[in-house]
């Protein structure tokens, strides 16, 4: 997170639900931190439940450098479950999540990150595309052409998944774009 982000969130009071790795540290940030999740226990939230996917935020070193992740799976009543990915690379945890979980929609972070040394922090394209032909329903691609780090574009990634006929699989909003579902 950056300044504006905390500055943000504390001013308006939003509450946090994170990774219990991550609770202290964003509570010393004067973050109103609610819930602390722990890996691949349900927990309730709102009317319904979240449980914290593990995560890996890069390849070998590159995801001891980044540091601790967690996705979210989330299923409330009369709503479609939802999978935020998270900054993580394909894993078998992710793998879990789509074939056993079965969410209605995925939210995938979908930049093909990567620093200048080492390996990538993110999933690569060929890993999108297992992601997308794994996912039971609906994909949404995020993450996308707001850093310098994400080389893969809206245009590219449409592309690869037109080649391996899932574009219809998968949505690309433009930055800023609202989505109902």
């Amino acid at each position: 997170m950056d300044k504006a982000g905390i500055k943000f969130l504390i001013s308006k009071n939003i509450p946090i639900t994170c990774s219990y790795k991550d609770a202290s540290v964003l509570k010393k940030l004067k973050l109103n931190v609610v819930q602390e999740l722990k890996y691949l226990k349900k927990s309730p939230f709102l009317s319904g439940s979240i449980e914290g996917i593990p995560a890996r935020h890069g390849y070998d070193l590159m995801a001891k450098i980044m540091g601790n992740v967690m996705g979210f799976f989330i299923k409330l009543p009369h709503q479609k479950s939802i999978y935020i990915s998270a900054d993580t690379i394909y894993t078998p945890e992710v793998d879990r999540v789509l074939k056993n979980l079965l969410p209605e929609i995925s939210v995938l972070a979908c930049g093909t990150a990567q620093m200048d040394l080492l390996k990538p922090i993110l999933m690569t394209k060929e890993d999108i595309i297992k992601f997308v032909k794994n996912a039971p329903k609906k994909v949404i691609a995020n993450h996308m052409e707001a850093l310098n780090h994400c080389p893969l574009t809206r245009k590219k990634l449409f592309s690869e998944l037109e080649k391996n006929q899932l574009s219809g699989k998968v949505i690309i909003p433009e930055d800023g774009e609202t989505m109902l579902f």
